[in-house]
C-alpha cells in the first residue's frame, strides 16, 4: 500500500472537516473516521488478499497559523435624511458642491441642503469620517431616514 494516499486522504479529510471517509482504488481500500472532538482519524486498510493491516501512524499535528496577514476591517455608515424635502448639494446652481468624494467632515461640517416648505435648511453631520459617495442626485425629493451619503467613519 502507497503511504502518500493515506497522508493525502488524512490531509483532504482534515482540510475539509470530515468525520468519515470511504477510499476504493482497485483492490485497495481505506476507510478514514474520527468522532467529531477527535484530532486525529483512525485508519482502517484491507488488501485484495484478505490480510489485515495495522493502522495506520497518526500524523502530525500543524498548527493553525495564520497565512495572510490581519486586515483591518473599513467601517461605513450611512448619513440619513432628517426630514422630507429636495436635497440639494450645494447652495446655489454656480457653487461648488458642499462635499465630494473623499472629504472629510466632523459634526460641524455642511453635507447638503434640504428644502422643506420654502425653507432651506442646512444639514451637517452628525459623525466624523471621509465621504465615500453621494447617494442622492442633486435636486431629488428625499424622504425621512432616506440614506443620502455613505461615509467612511475613522
Amino acid at each position: 500500500m502507497d503511504l502518500k494516499i493515506v497522508k493525502d486522504l488524512l490531509a483532504l479529510m482534515q482540510e475539509g472537516e470530515l468525520t468519515e471517509l470511504h477510499y476504493v482504488q482497485g483492490e485497495t481500500e481505506i476507510r478514514l473516521s474520527r468522532k467529531q472532538d477527535q484530532p486525529a482519524p483512525v485508519v482502517y486498510a484491507s488488501s485484495a488478499h484478505g490480510m489485515p493491516m495495522a493502522p495506520a501512524p497518526a500524523p502530525t499535528q500543524v498548527p493553525n497559523v495564520a497565512i495572510a496577514p490581519a486586515v483591518e476591517e473599513e467601517v461605513f455608515e450611512f448619513f440619513r435624511s432628517p426630514m422630507v424635502g429636495t436635497f440639494y448639494r450645494k447652495p446655489n446652481p454656480e457653487s461648488d458642491a458642499y462635499v465630494n468624494a473623499g472629504d472629510g467632515v466632523d459634526g460641524e461640517s455642511v453635507l447638503c441642503i434640504i428644502e422643506a416648505m420654502k425653507v432651506f435648511n442646512e444639514i451637517k453631520a452628525e459623525f466624523s469620517g471621509n465621504i465615500v459617495e453621494a447617494l442622492v442626485k442633486d435636486g431629488e425629493a428625499v424622504e425621512y431616514d432616506q440614506p443620502l451619503f455613505k461615509i467612511r467613519t475613522h
